[in-house]
């Protein structure tokens, strides 16, 4: 039986090694991880489906803004590779969409294959006026309005907003170089 719940930060672990596997190392260079960057997920808008205790499938929705509108990026959903075609993302995709809508946010954008998101109710036709920061496929970035004109005055570049990650960040090692007290004397 698989469950789908809010992820837990013990999750995480688990939840990284099914992102490089379904996505590989190309992940962190895809234009929607510079929104993501830094940032914590919409709150109780990260999902995990679990089986058995082993997390099989993951999504995230994020805070974003397009000209003073605020909207939320969702991605990137991941579904272990061998319940691909199982409807595990599908379970995934409507259970994300119904808890922004029950908590009040207005509207979904993505990056993804457009076949398979409109099938949710996604569409270009609400991206047009905007843009992501980095390359993108104008025919995979996809929008939902949940509320009715949403998007209304969307315009321009998208830019993250939401609560910042206070996980500390792991600097890179510092080289320590000593130094003497006195200078040193070369013999003449």
């Amino acid at each position: 039986m698989i469950t789908i719940r809010e992820e837990i930060p013990s999750d995480a672990v688990a939840r990284e090694a099914l992102l490089d596997l379904c996505l590989g190392e190309r992940r962190a260079a895809k234009s929607s991880e510079r929104l993501r960057e830094g940032r914590l997920p919409a709150q109780d808008l990260a999902l995990i489906a679990e089986c058995d205790g082993e997390v099989v499938a993951t999504v995230r929705l994020w805070h974003v803004e397009a000209g003073g509108v605020p909207a939320l990026l969702l991605g990137p959903l991941a579904v272990a590779p061998t319940l691909q075609g199982e409807g595990v993302g599908k379970a995934m995709m409507r259970d994300a969409i119904w808890r922004a809508a029950c908590r009040g946010h207005g509207a979904i954008l993505l990056v993804g294959d457009a076949p398979y998101y409109e099938r949710f109710g996604f569409s270009d036709a609400l991206t047009r006026d905007l843009a992501m920061p980095g390359p993108v496929e104008r025919e995979r970035f996809l929008g939902l309005e949940l509320r009715e004109g949403a998007l209304a005055g969307a315009r321009g570049m998208l830019t993250a907003k939401g609560c910042l990650d206070a996980a500390p960040v792991l600097a890179a090692p510092v080289l320590v170089v000593p130094v003497l007290a006195e200078p040193i004397r070369r013999a003449a």
